[in-house]
């Protein structure tokens, strides 16, 4: 097997392993919208180290964190509803990104990061990756429990002594750094579907939080390979055969559980 195709199935598996749990808490709290704004985020970051001529995965990771904690500043303000301000932010981060990478000097495949390049991921970036997994791995082993109790009902798991703002903060530091390391897989307009199609297929077939999460695993990845044969047999985008791949396996599983429940 080619070096590059290994490293893209490495890649692929990595993210969906780190995107199924978290996205399991995002459709869980009714996050989506938060998610996709912090990947129209990442271009944005992307420009930055573009023009400060830096490894843009840093940039897109302090840009992610700085978005996140304004859209959980602003969210509290009455006056702004929660829904027109991520579309504000989202595109407003997305258009900025955009502008910006056109006053870059550097030759920039903007597809390869609005769709993702993943036959492209190099050694380092995958070292890089497994880095990255194993952190959030092991920050989701810790915290699952109280993760899981904010989830069910945040006034209840402050009531209860539990620090509310240090979770979130938490949860909001492992989906920047998802981000961060998912842009080279699906790129940015894409991240978000593979953190919440996994879960929402696996939602109505899971008993427990936990099934619904490694079910959400075993799907996610079964995309990512199902993804990349398909480019590769078709010639297509990897990143965007990747959430193909999971939408048809969306609608497969409506289709069944229907049939299953008549």
């Amino acid at each position: 097997m080619p070096d590059f195709l290994l490293y893209a199935l490495i890649a692929g598996v990595l993210v969906a392993i780190m995107a199924a749990p978290l996205g399991a808490l995002v459709v869980w709290q009714r996050l989506a919208y938060f998610g996709d704004t912090l990947a129209h985020s990442a271009l944005l970051g992307t420009a930055i180290g573009l023009l400060l001529h830096i490894n843009p995965w840093w940039t897109v990771f302090g840009v992610a964190i700085v978005v996140g904690s304004l859209l959980a500043l602003l969210q509290n303000r009455p006056q702004l509803s929660a829904d027109s301000l991520l579309g504000i932010i989202s595109h407003g981060s997305l258009a900025l990104g955009l502008v910006a990478i056109s006053f870059s000097e550097t030759r920039v495949d903007l597809n390869s990061y609005l769709f993702g390049d993943l036959l492209a991921v190099t050694r380092d970036e995958l070292v890089l990756m497994g880095a990255v997994a194993v952190a959030i791995g092991g920050l989701l082993w810790r915290y699952w429990d109280r993760l899981l109790a904010l989830t069910v009902h945040a006034e209840l798991a402050a009531v209860e002594g539990l620090p509310v703002a240090r979770l979130r903060l938490l949860q909001l530091i492992m989906l920047a750094l998802l981000v961060a390391v998912a842009m080279k897989v699906v790129g940015v307009l894409l991240i978000t579907a593979l953190l919440i199609i996994p879960a929402n297929i696996a939602r109505p077939w899971a008993r427990t939080p936990e099934q619904m999460a490694w079910l959400a695993i075993v799907l996610g990845t079964l995309s990512v390979l199902l993804g990349i044969a398909l480019s590769i047999w078709l010639d297509t985008p990897t990143g965007a055969s990747v959430v193909l791949a999971a939408t048809l396996a969306f609608v497969a599983s409506l289709i069944a559980h229907r049939v299953k429940t008549a």
